[in-house]
């Protein structure tokens, strides 16, 4: 990907960052200062590096002191450049992949409900330099840690540690796991629309499908569309099992994947 790719997709990202409106005297970052020690406690415990990103500054607003000691970095290096020191360490192919993940996941998020939006974290394995100029595969689950007020997603959680797996020649690797259900879920940047052809949606199961997206309830669909409710039901059921989903916001997921919403 060239650079100016890159470029693209970086101002995307920052382009959906900023559609969140927060108040400011309204984040409670004397709240967040009680979680440190628990977060400290993760660190030490798990043996892994830990960081908390801040959507409304849009900067890392906390690392555990072992944070990159593992790849052999200094913390006091990281903390200057913060993610910026991280994220040109990151093999150039996976760091484009990971914006693009980043972009999905926001896309989706932003349909969510506030229950829905801490229910979900995101498993990415990927290539990274270490201290001695050599790639080493990390694993990274990211997930939201707090919410403000207005249901905007405001604090994000970040815990990385070496992956068993060392195959360097191997590409990122991305799953969505569902803490409610227990389920994992491929996110796959590179998925086809095509290949969503052969699972049967209909043109009017897509398109009660996108109202859903856009958070109507199913009376609502109902009406817009001038049916029954029982037949918006029994569309949204026929949706989730050619889809092998176990709710609607899995249908969402899995159909955002192969670009037919």
């Amino acid at each position: 990907m060239t650079s100016k790719s890159q470029s693209d997709i970086s101002a995307a990202y920052l382009k959906l960052l900023n559609q969140q409106q927060f108040v400011a005297d309204e984040l409670d970052y004397v709240g967040f200062d009680h979680q440190k020690s628990m977060l400290q406690i993760l660190a030490d415990h798990a043996n892994c590096g830990v960081s908390v990103f801040d959507m409304y500054k849009k900067s890392h607003i906390f690392y555990s002191p072992n944070f990159g000691s593992s790849l052999g970095y200094d913390l006091s290096e990281i903390i200057k450049k913060s993610h910026d020191f991280w994220d040109h360490k990151i093999h150039h192919e996976d760091y484009a992949g990971m914006m693009q993940n980043g972009i999905l996941l926001l896309k989706l998020f932003y349909q969510f409900s506030d229950d829905e939006k801490t229910n979900y974290k995101l498993i990415s394995e990927y290539r990274i330099l270490n201290a001695e100029n050599k790639y080493v595969r990390v694993i990274e689950q990211q997930q939201v840690l707090q919410l403000d007020n207005y249901g905007n997603i405001w604090l994000t959680l970040s815990i990385i540690d070496i992956s068993p797996n060392q195959e360097i020649s191997e590409e990122m690797k991305s799953q969505l796991f569902d803490f409610k259900t227990g389920k994992i879920l491929p996110f796959d940047i590179e998925a086809k629309s095509s290949e969503m052809v052969n699972l049967g949606l209909t043109n009017r199961e897509i398109q009660i499908l996108k109202m859903v997206k856009e958070g109507l309830l199913s009376k609502e669909i109902s009406a817009k569309l001038n049916i029954s409710l029982n037949t918006v039901n029994t569309h949204r059921q026929r949706v989730l099992k050619k889809l092998r989903a176990n709710n609607s916001m899995e249908a969402v997921i899995f159909a955002s994947k192969y670009g037919l919403l």
